[in-house]
């Protein structure tokens, strides 16, 4: 753990200007965009402090490494996580087998209130480009912040349709990812429509979580429609 010096005071007791939690939260937020922009290896310290407006030296004292800095931005992010868990773990302790229904909005809507925060575009597009192109450096954050929501989710799946494998859950959660990913950082539907929708409606939650749903459906339940040799096949 990196050594911190200690705040700095005026003479009147307040806090010092880099103790001040609005330039500290001016730093996150100016990583979290460019490294939603550029990525991670293209951003460097200065450009993030320029950004935020504040000296060079504050990014450091608030954040250590451009590693640190960037696992505190989804830190920051975690709860968004843990209440989609959360209501998984709601979902699993009711009837059995879980209704498909109520495990996809569980995945879905936290997503959603968080892209429609004020700071939520820039977080989006951060996942959606490490999700895509992770690094080696990056890897890390994906395996703690990520991978225990990807287990619970495939595991809820898998208590949904008991007669399919864990294997085929963990298809469907990776598709299901791709069409929520999509959604939150797409801009282009707009255009796609000619101008009769509008990127991130919320109106369109229902149709999102409804296409979800019917998607992992028809994959989990693939292998009932198949004959014993197609079934065979599939791997």
């Amino acid at each position: 753990m990196r050594a911190q010096a200690s705040p700095a005071t005026n003479p009147r007791g307040r806090p010092a200007a880099a103790e001040r939690p609005d330039r500290k939260a001016a730093i996150l937020l100016a990583a979290e965009k460019l490294f939603a922009q550029r990525g991670f290896h293209a951003v460097t310290i200065r450009q993030i402090a320029a950004e935020a407006g504040v000296p060079l030296a504050l990014v450091g004292y608030h954040y250590g490494s451009k590693q640190e800095l960037f696992h505190a931005i989804f830190a920051h992010w975690a709860p968004t996580l843990e209440e989609r868990v959360a209501r998984l773990g709601e979902v699993l302790a009711g009837a059995q087998p879980p209704a498909l229904e109520p495990i996809v909005r569980a995945f879905v809507e936290p997503v959603l209130a968080m892209r429609a925060s004020a700071e939520g575009e820039f977080y989006a597009r951060l996942v959606g480009r490490e999700l895509a192109y992770a690094a080696d450096e990056t890897d890390r954050v994906l395996r703690e912040f990520f991978d225990p929501l990807a287990h619970a989710f495939i595991d809820a799946l898998h208590a949904a349709f008991p007669r399919a494998a864990r294997a085929d859950a963990a298809w469907a959660y990776q598709f299901a990812l791709g069409a929520l990913l999509h959604h939150i950082s797409d801009r282009r539907v707009g255009r796609l429509s000619q101008d009769q929708n509008r990127p991130n409606d919320p109106a369109a939650a229902p149709r999102l979580i409804a296409f979800i749903a019917a998607g992992i459906r028809a994959a989990m339940t693939l292998t009932d429609s198949l004959s014993p040799q197609q079934a065979q096949e599939t791997p």
